[in-house]
């Protein structure tokens, strides 16, 4: 055994932070497109009808827009991920293939797949977002 301490270049707690933010990013954008899809289909209507104002995101919270109510606080943390999601992702997906690319032999083998999962999935969502079909239902939800 050798007295020589492993020392790692890179933060644990900051790859950790980085994983979560990418899947959370990665989870709000498929919460968006699964209520999307869902109101579509229970209302019975097509895109262009969504984008009319009577088919309202926020028409979909359980029990009001009360303060005190825990879903309209799920809706919140959802939508900023979201928002936060056609800002961040890009940056994101850079540092995590950096980090995983420079850290090779350091991190372990989940951890690397993980941030490059990640990475890929980030930029597929943010590729997404943008192609004509989600158009409005990015339309949609920041309406």
């Amino acid at each position: 055994m050798s007295s020589v301490a492993q020392v790692s270049s890179y933060s644990r707690p900051f790859v950790r932070v980085l994983v979560v933010a990418q899947l959370a990013i990665i989870g709000a954008f498929l919460a968006v497109l699964l209520l999307y899809l869902g109101r579509m289909a229970t209302a019975g209507v097509g895109p262009a009808e969504m984008l009319t104002g009577a088919y309202d995101p926020k028409d979909a919270i359980p029990f009001g827009m009360g303060g005190l109510n825990p879903f309209l606080w799920l809706y919140a943390v959802v939508g900023m991920l979201y928002v936060a999601g056609a800002v961040l992702g890009l940056p994101l997906a850079i540092v995590a293939g950096a980090l995983a690319a420079r850290e090779r032999d350091a991190l372990p083998r989940a951890t690397r797949t993980l941030l490059l999962a990640g990475a890929v999935g980030g930029l597929l969502v943010l590729v997404a977002r943008f192609t004509p079909p989600l158009l409005d239902m990015h339309r949609w939800w920041l309406d």
